[in-house]
């Protein structure tokens, strides 16, 4: 039964797209995408009982339409994703991202300074200025070396 259903509606949907390219008209609205969605899967993945994907390849707008969708979309829909294809021979890495060290070494640094600033504000390292005036302090032994004289 729930096959019986599920060809029907497929069937159905073949109907109301006809030759059209969406399915209210030239451009795509949300029905598009959540009837790509589900056609997508069912048209591309592999399925121990292909009985449905069977019926839905017979539908050839279906068929088209998913692969226009995939095309126009989805360029690199061989399995590849951008980025993902194989470098030729000879190519960097500096060649894909010419600014991924700088990028790095900002990453260090804004990351040393908040460190930094959440010691400083927490109180676990603090900053005690000496100065060299009347009143300054001066270190133990200096002060036991000048009684001595």
């Amino acid at each position: 039964q729930l096959y019986r259903d599920a060809r029907e509606c497929l069937t159905l949907l073949s109907q109301r797209l006809g030759s059209q390219k969406f399915f209210f008209g030239d451009s795509p609205a949300s029905l598009d995408a959540f009837v790509f969605s589900r056609l997508a899967p069912l048209l591309k993945a592999k399925l121990p009982n292909g009985k449905l994907q069977q019926h839905l390849k017979s539908l050839q707008n279906l068929c088209n339409y998913c692969t226009s969708i995939l095309s126009l979309y989805f360029p690199w829909d061989g399995g590849e994703h951008p980025g993902s294809a194989p470098r030729a021979a000879g190519t960097d890495e500096a060649e894909e991202d010419p600014h991924k060290r700088r990028n790095q070494l900002l990453s260090v640094l804004v990351g040393l300074v908040a460190m930094l600033g959440y010691a400083f504000l927490s109180g676990i390292v603090s900053i005690q200025r000496g100065g060299a005036g009347p009143g300054a302090r001066q270190p133990i032994a200096m002060q036991e070396e000048e009684e001595e004289e």
